[in-house]
């Protein structure tokens, strides 16, 4: 391998201490319900409403059971009471599910159109006649009432995912917890995702109280004014969102090694290190750490983190994503393309489209990327022969059509929306790319099952329309490979450019040092990774945020509003690290 594996120092548990607020937080539901008790006992009127809404996907019976129970209350109202039938539902949302597998279309809807507002009259004269503490909980329970004491349970999307998973949980207002997870995950993905970011993202900035679920059975609440506070505090530091790693059916070994994984895995296929989507971050408040969702910063401080321009032209999306594919050990990943911006948002509603790139970390001997088609190709050959090998009548001749090319620790393939791609055995990759990941194609996976013991869903009828047949050899060597160029350089340290294609939004800079490097947001979130080198010290230059440490391959992020920041070597041995960044160019 041309990349030793190091001792294992990954972080996989990154948290950010929030200073200010060392007993704003609390744990286990018995100290909860006294928080909450202590806050309603301070109210002098005759009834107090509180709410407690939560994200899709909490465990409402432990709720209802652990904390609910504990209160005091003479009306106690489920959300789900006002909400409209299921069939009414799937009608509203059938054009967005469409009948695929795997993808939908991104949905516009508010969650009041969710809800029937006859009804949620009827629930609001009950809580007007009451007396006393009436409770109001579940998704969308604030389309009832806000209350007078607001409480929002949340819950990250990576959790969500392994409780469908695990079969505990089917989507929002449907009973299809025995449904294929990719169905259920699609109708998140496209509907219930979108839906209630929107709903919640004023919720969170006027809640008295948040509640961390992500544990069962060990709850953790923060006051409103901490959660707000920690959210400020990130944008004015780097920090790291937590990692999270999933099996594939062609997933490798290095990662199980490398990051010091459960050595029982089969395999490790994906690391998600920074998709702040799905991602969670943790805060610690004095000796109670919250998990939360990253998106909730995204939704809530998108321009001090994001930047205004990027803002600007995202929204509150953050735009870049990192992550590694494990190959080493493994199989190839499925010969896949990404749409062409004008089809994702002419199908599926997203107004940009997934380019990318792979940055080898490491690599076997014999590894090599496949990456566009060969010279001379004819295009309804090929679609031919995948046409036939989707019928199962026979494997596709990949030899034939696509290119390979070798690939050692360092090289850098560029891979612009539409070139048919795939990273071969033997590879450790960086990749990075736009966020909206969903959305491959698959032309051919080599005849294989999923974990499942499915087969994995192909888009041949969506790939042919996007492929790009000028990207043959000739094209991809002198475009996407290694397509360096020295930027700048001083003592113990130099700065290249290593890519991305021009049709790519996002631009990527390397830079190795033996000695300290200033760099500066100018703007705009900066993500970085630590491609060599064993560790490495993250500081201000005018000490406005806490030295910050960063290991090999952990990625980090610089918020836009940073501005300035300085990264060293931890030890000045004169050995060689490098870093490589991406940001949002333009």
């Amino acid at each position: 391998m041309s990349s030793p594996l190091r001792t294992a120092s990954y972080d996989k548990s990154p948290e950010i201490c929030v200073q200010g607020f060392d007993h704003a937080a609390c744990e286990g539901w018995e100290t909860i319900a006294r928080t909450l008790l202590q806050k309603i006992t301070q109210r002098t009127a005759t009834r107090t409403v509180l709410v407690i809404d939560c994200y899709p996907g909490v465990d409402l019976t432990e709720l209802q059971n652990h904390l609910i129970q504990l209160l005091p209350a003479s009306l106690i109202v489920d959300a789900d009471q006002a909400k409209r039938p299921e069939g009414e539902v799937h009608t509203l949302i059938k054009r967005n599910l469409t009948d695929d597998r795997v993808f939908g279309v991104i949905s516009c809807h508010q969650l009041e159109e969710f809800f029937d507002s006859e009804k949620i009259s009827e629930i609001q004269a009950k809580i007007n006649a009451a007396e006393g503490l009436v409770v109001v909980f579940g998704p969308g329970a604030a389309q009832i009432s806000r209350g007078d004491i607001l409480v929002y349970a949340d819950l990250a999307r990576w959790e969500i995912q392994q409780r469908y998973r695990r079969g505990e949980l089917g989507n929002w207002g449907v009973n299809n917890v025995n449904e294929d997870i990719l169905r259920r995950y699609k109708r998140a993905f496209f509907v219930e995702w979108r839906v209630f970011d929107r709903h919640k993202t004023p919720l969170l900035k006027s809640a008295d109280f948040i509640l961390d679920t992500n544990r069962p059975q060990h709850p953790v609440m923060v006051s409103g004014e901490a959660f707000d506070a920690g959210l400020r505090q990130t944008t004015a530091r780097p920090f790291r969102v937590v990692p999270f790693f999933d099996p594939g059916v062609w997933g490798g070994q290095w990662m199980k090694r490398q990051f010091d994984l459960d050595p029982e895995a089969p395999n490790y296929a994906w690391c998600f290190d920074c998709v702040p989507e799905e991602n969670s971050l943790l805060m610690r408040f004095g000796n109670v750490r919250v998990e939360i969702p990253s998106q909730d910063l995204v939704l809530l401080y998108p321009q001090a983190l994001l930047g205004e321009k990027v803002h600007a032209r995202f929204g509150a999306e953050f735009p870049i994503r990192f992550d590694f594919l494990d190959t080493i050990g493994g199989q190839n990943l499925s010969c896949q393309v990404h749409p062409l911006t004008e089809y994702i948002q002419q199908n599926f509603g997203m107004h940009y489209t997934q380019d990318e790139s792979y940055y080898i970390l490491a690599a076997e001997p014999d590894a090599e990327v496949y990456l566009g088609t060969k010279t001379g190709v004819v295009p309804q050959a090929m679609l031919g022969e995948l046409r036939a090998a989707q019928r199962g009548e026979k494997a596709f001749d990949d030899e034939k059509f696509i290119n390979r090319f070798p690939a050692k620790a360092h090289d850098h393939f560029l891979i612009p929306a539409g070139t048919v791609h795939c990273s071969g055995a033997g590879t450790m990759v960086l990749e990075i790319s736009a966020t909206p990941y969903i959305f491959t194609f698959k032309l051919w996976d080599w005849g294989r099952l999923g974990l499942d013991g499915l087969p994995r869903p192909v888009h041949l009828e969506h790939g042919e329309q996007v492929i790009d047949w000028q990207r043959d050899t000739a094209w991809v060597q002198s475009h996407l490979i290694n397509h360096i160029e020295p930027m700048a350089q001083g003592k113990g340290w130099r700065e290249e450019r290593t890519g991305l294609h021009e049709r790519e939004f996002i631009e990527t800079r390397r830079h190795w040092f033996s000695e300290a490097v200033d760099h500066h947001t100018e703007g705009r979130v900066n993500v970085l990774n630590l491609v060599q080198g064993d560790e490495a010290i993250v500081e201000s230059p005018d000490h406005c945020f806490e030295p910050f440490t960063v290991h090999y391959a952990e990625t980090f992020i610089v918020p836009a509003a940073v501005g300035a920041y300085r990264i060293r070597p931890v030890h000045p041995d004169g050995k060689t690290l490098a870093t490589l960044k991406a940001w949002v160019r333009g």
